[in-house]
């Protein structure tokens, strides 16, 4: 007979509880620790789990031609367009950039790496693009070999550093690519280990889970019983009625 919560189930999933507990406690303590030392909130990623097309991780492969910007990509843009901005007057279009900037302040920004390794980080929207420029060079394996970042499609090398994320189309978010800035050869030969130092790799997978919820218990309701009228004395059916006195028969 079991008794009170000494149950086999409930002592399972008491355990449970408290495993997945001390692992979200773990990586809350590595996240804080990386953002305590580099400023920002950092994950990493397989890219082959967030991309939907996994072929497209590793572009360096691909010719330069791959990435030209054709007369059928051109057209295929123009026709998705829902507005003429030549019909709008300079003051709306100011406007309506300045409604838009008030309402984003956030732009999430994903580095993919050759090595299938994705870096995600936040930055505000007023940022400069140098501020993620900057991230990448302490947090990269080998901050001491030249790199370079690019947009694709079409390949397109980030060179306007000045820009902040807004006016640089990155919000409210967008995903760049690495590329060391060296000769074929030599980049073989930096690519052979990781791009992303020990202690960001470290974050790979880890993710903080909230601890469950036990749902509340409601207390039992009690209603106090209606009103109801006292019973009736029920009448005998046996009893004759009395005759009155005066009736003399």
């Amino acid at each position: 007979m079991i008794v009170g919560d000494s149950s086999p189930v409930l002592l399972k999933r008491r355990r449970l509880t408290t495993l997945d507990s001390m692992e979200a406690q773990e990586a809350k303590a590595k996240f804080d620790a990386v953002k305590e030392k580099f400023g920002r909130d950092l994950r990493v990623f397989d890219t082959s789990l967030v991309s939907a097309s996994p072929s497209q991780v590793s572009n360096d492969d691909e010719p330069d031609e791959f990435y030209e910007f054709t007369a059928e990509d051109y057209y295929r843009i123009l026709g998705t367009k829902k507005e003429d901005k030549q019909l709008k007057t300079r003051k709306l279009r100011e406007a309506e950039e300045a409604a838009r900037r008030s309402k984003i302040t956030k732009a999430v920004i994903r580095v993919r790496f050759p090595d299938n390794h994705t870096l995600e980080v936040p930055f505000q929207s007023s940022e400069k693009l140098q501020s993620l420029l900057d991230i990448l060079k302490k947090v990269v394996a080998h901050p001491e070999i030249p790199f370079y970042l690019y947009t694709t499609p079409p390949k397109k090398q980030i060179k306007d550093f000045s820009l902040d994320f807004h006016s640089a189309g990155f919000i409210p978010g967008a995903i760049v690519y690495f590329s060391y800035n060296l000769p074929k050869v030599d980049e073989a030969a930096a690519s052979s280990g990781p791009y992303l130092q020990e202690e960001i790799m470290a974050l790979k997978g880890l993710d903080i889970i909230p601890e469950p919820v036990e749902p509340a218990r409601s207390e039992p309701v009690t209603t106090a019983p209606a009103a109801t009228a006292p019973p009736q004395e029920p009448k005998s059916a046996g009893k004759k009625p009395a005759k009155p006195k005066w009736l003399k028969l």
